[in-house]
């Protein structure tokens, strides 16, 4: 007898996702990862052995994890068994791996969605299950395992690292709907780009959007601007606390770094799109230029700084704009690390010597105790001595002079390199005439 909320047998159920009816049924249609799946990439050469090892497919969504996950299973003539970590807990991991014994020999390959959301206990549980073979785990994850899986679970799967689709992949998926519909979309080719562009490397995103776009009776193929009121852009995909923040603030400062204002603003805009917090950018942004500008413009620094400030009086989006002009002239600055480096180094040397006192002719000698031991014994006022200089050494009696700060012939600094030969030579001039060098 039928349930009281069973549909009538004669109305049909919903038709099947676009996305889902295009799913490949073999590993060779499966568009944009050709690299590791052919013959001599890493799957390709891994089924050809016969023998599938645990994998983590690693991978923006809607690249094809769950679906190479599934033809794995085909392939191998394994069971498919997919759970999400976002839904399971250690009750359902239990019947699972205790339906993967029961399944024996067979085998099951076990599909974890998002795995990287199972705590440490958790991802510990599938262990012993993949040591004995009870199953083989392919997991799927968007954020870097190396950061979010435990190295135990990491040692014993082989890491697949899947692609972003491109545009000419996204173009294939296109015609594969198309067909599979029956008819072209109504779109002329700059919309046709314009939607592509709206899914930012998501097929299963953009077969969605194809989807709603076919639904649609429209007299004319729509232009790029018609159909940006009709559908929205895919929000593009930054994590504010994930890789993705590191990936473009790498990007961003690496950038300013190669003096490159153009790909420098692009990298700010994208993390401003993100909706990553400006004053951390404004941070960051100065680091740069103490970092890698330093004293080949002094300026350079004091300029991030206003920034922030007027950032900090205007807000977004207004005070945005100051963080991008900071950008641009740090990026468009001469570029030095020799500070950076010197003080790197002489960090590295005052650990080195530990303790060593100053040489005792700069140390002040307020008592008769201190005089008698030599603190102060001829110290030569540099104010007092020619040219301003006495040409003294200041490092620890028994230290070797070092030179710690080596200023390249760009910007400022150029004229910093100058001063420091000025007073090399004045040093040497001198030590030479039996000057008091301690």
């Amino acid at each position: 007898m039928p349930d009281l909320f069973d549909p009538p047998a004669d109305v049909p159920g919903p038709a099947r996702p676009l996305a889902d009816r295009l799913r490949p049924d073999r590993l060779g249609a499966v568009v944009g990862q050709e690299a590791v799946l052919a013959p001599d990439g890493p799957l390709g050469a891994m089924l050809a052995s016969g023998s599938l090892a645990s994998l983590i497919l690693w991978g923006p969504p809607g690249v094809g994890k769950t679906t190479i996950a599934r033809l794995l299973a085909g392939e191998t003539g394994l069971a498919f068994v997919q759970i999400s970590a976002i839904f399971s807990g250690v009750a359902e991991l239990r019947k699972v791996f205790e339906a993967a014994r029961l399944r024996r020999p067979q085998g099951t390959l076990l599909f974890v969605d998002e795995i990287h959301r199972f705590n440490k206990a958790q991802q510990d549980s599938f262990l012993p299950h993949m040591e004995d073979g009870t199953i083989v785990l392919v997991g799927a994850t968007t954020e870097n395992p190396s950061f979010e899986l435990n190295a135990a679970l990491l040692s014993r799967a082989q890491v697949i690292v899947l692609q972003r689709l491109g545009p000419a992949d996204l173009e294939r998926l296109l015609g594969r709907a198309e067909a599979l519909i029956g008819r072209p979309l109504p779109l002329t080719p700059p919309a046709r780009e314009t939607l592509i562009a709206m899914a930012d490397g998501d097929g299963r995103t953009l077969l969605n959007l194809a989807e709603q776009v076919a639904a649609w009776r429209v007299p004319a193929p729509l232009d790029a601007a018609g159909l940006s009121t009709r559908l929205m852009r895919r929000a593009a995909l930054y994590d504010k606390s994930g890789e993705g923040h590191y990936n473009l603030i790498s990007a961003l400062h690496k950038s300013v770094r190669g003096s490159d204002p153009d790909a420098a603003l692009y990298w700010l805009a994208r993390m401003l799109a993100g909706g990553e917090d400006p004053r951390f950018l404004a941070r960051r942004i100065t680091r740069m230029a103490v970092e890698d500008i330093g004293l080949a413009d002094p300026q350079a620094a004091g300029l991030c700084l206003t920034a922030w400030q007027v950032y900090e009086r205007l807000g977004s989006p207004e005070g945005e704009l100051a963080l991008a002009e900071a950008v641009v002239y740090l990026a468009l600055s001469p570029k030095s690390n020799a500070a950076y480096s010197a003080f790197s180094e002489a960090q590295a040397l005052a650990r080195r010597t530990g303790s060593a006192p100053p040489p005792k002719h700069i140390l002040n000698a307020p008592t008769g105790l201190m005089k008698a031991q030599g603190y102060g014994a001829g110290y030569v006022y540099d104010h007092d001595a020619e040219d301003g200089f006495s040409g003294q050494d200041f490092f620890p009696e028994g230290l070797p002079r070092p030179v710690l700060y080596a200023p390249p012939e760009r910007g400022f600094e150029r004229e910093l390199k100058k001063r420091i030969a000025w007073f090399a030579r004045l040093r040497a001039r001198r030590q030479a005439d039996g000057g008091q060098t301690g």
